[in-house]
């Protein structure tokens, strides 16, 4: 079986001594296995994510890379990979594909950080790149879990259909087909355009 037909829930751990688990807990759990990518729902559930597509990792590292080169100038915020882990005010964690955090709600995160290593806030801005193990439906899913614990922006991206989805908060979802564009960051992060075009895939 490839692992893009495993159903999703193999990965997905359920129990009563799972949501008994305390944050710290759960934050050793994650120390304990780090060669695992861990989140954790809201219903406390934990889920084992599989290894990222080697090209749904070169995705993530080109928008990382642009977003960190944008950072670099304008000196607002912190950017992070994947192996950031994030605590939403709804009490999951997550791990962002690519994420932008602004210097003012870091240091507050990094003020109430007194239970885990896990920021207890939401990135401003987040990014998730569809890779053959995810299924669209869950990854929608979990944007619209990012805007109702504060992102301000999102970028979904299907890059096997070049699709780009973007989700700003009191707005309908943004379909757009074709990766020769840019994506405008404004305003959250001003100034910023992601290129599609090197996720084209040939």
């Amino acid at each position: 079986m490839r692992l893009a037909e495993i159903p999703t829930d193999l990965f997905t751990l359920r129990g009563d001594v799972l949501t008994g688990m305390s944050e710290a807990d759960f934050f050793r759990f994650c120390q304990a296995n780090p060669n695992l990518q861990i989140e954790r729902t809201a219903a406390q559930e934990i889920i084992i994510m599989p290894p990222a597509y080697p090209d749904s990792s070169e995705s993530t590292s080109e928008i990382n890379g642009q977003l960190w080169l944008w950072n670099r100038q304008a000196r607002s915020g912190h950017t992070y990979e994947s192996s950031a882990g994030f605590r939403l005010p709804n009490k999951a964690v997550r791990a962002p594909d690519v994420a932008w955090l602004s210097t003012a709600r870091r240091a507050t995160a990094l003020a109430a950080n007194t239970e885990t290593g896990f920021f207890p806030t939401c990135p401003e801005f987040v990014v998730e790149v569809k890779s053959p193990s995810d299924t669209l439906r869950d990854l929608q899913a979990k944007m619209e879990e990012y805007l109702a614990n504060g992102a301000l922006l999102g970028f979904l991206l299907d890059t096997e259909a070049a699709t780009a989805y973007v989700y700003r908060p009191g707005q309908p979802v943004e379909t757009l087909s074709g990766f020769d564009r840019e994506l405008s960051g404004e305003p959250v992060l001003p100034g910023f355009r992601l290129d599609l075009r090197p996720l084209r895939k040939s």
